[in-house]
């Protein structure tokens, strides 16, 4: 027997919409600033930040090298959003390393690769059309895990909010609720082991797979920095500033 989630019909038209979805790294600043005030409208709706005359909502990990800002564009209009932060020996910046940093850096000192997936947003009316939307902007999160070999995945949840991702996606809650920069509503801090959970997850929710070009398109940049942070273990890809 199915299980309920896996016949979501969410997850079912999740894989329907992906022809109608096209990934985009933000890089332009008129880009940057459309995903600035989609974070600020989709905040302010849920209540999660106070209102602003500025009407966006940035923080100085936007532009690291070691984060990725994507904007998911369906039907070629801007719907969702999230940022990818990797994590390693070398490159330790991210909101959740700032706002947990006693849990996080010692798995870092132990090598480990963690995928950060933060200011995950969605058009407010938008995902009342689609709400299968959520699924299609989390698998930019599982196609970090691949494409860079991750020890762990993170998400950063409300508390109301972390049933869903523990019967979903298998997340566990390694760290209870607190206020988190930015925001005015506390965030647990859950994860995934992903070596473990991966065929657990991809064989329930094909949607989730991706193919090496799709990965290499989206995080993959070119080696123009000498100071390259380089993560040799399992031979795993360089991750290095962008220019």
């Amino acid at each position: 027997m199915r299980s309920p989630v896996a016949a979501s019909p969410a997850f079912s038209r999740g894989s329907e919409l992906l022809d109608h979805v096209d990934y985009r790294l933000v890089q332009s600043p008129a880009d940057k600033e459309e995903i600035y005030n989609l974070r600020y409208r989709a905040y302010l709706r849920e209540g999660a930040v106070k209102e602003s005359r500025e009407q966006r909502v940035t923080d100085q990990y936007d532009d690291l090298p070691n984060s990725w800002t994507f904007g998911v564009y369906l039907d070629g209009e801007l719907a969702s959003s999230v940022r990818i932060s990797v994590l390693t020996q070398q490159w330790r910046e991210s909101c959740s390393a700032e706002a947990f940093g006693e849990i996080l850096h010692p798995r870092l000192d132990r090598d480990e690769i963690i995928i950060d997936p933060a200011r995950f947003v969605a058009d407010p009316d938008r995902a009342r059309r689609a709400p299968e939307l959520p699924y299609v902007t989390v698998r930019l999160a599982y196609m970090a895990c691949e494409y860079f070999s991750a020890d762990l995945g993170l998400a950063i949840v409300r508390p109301e909010h972390q049933a869903f991702y523990r019967r979903v996606f298998f997340h566990e809650t390694i760290a209870e609720p607190r206020l988190f920069p930015g925001l005015i509503k506390p965030v647990g801090l859950m994860a995934a082991d992903f070596p473990t959970m991966r065929d657990k997850v991809f064989s329930r929710y094909p949607m989730m797979r991706s193919s090496a070009f799709e990965r290499r398109m989206l995080f993959e940049r070119e080696h123009h920095a000498p100071q390259q942070a380089t993560v040799d273990r399992f031979a795993r890809p360089s991750i290095v500033p962008s220019t």
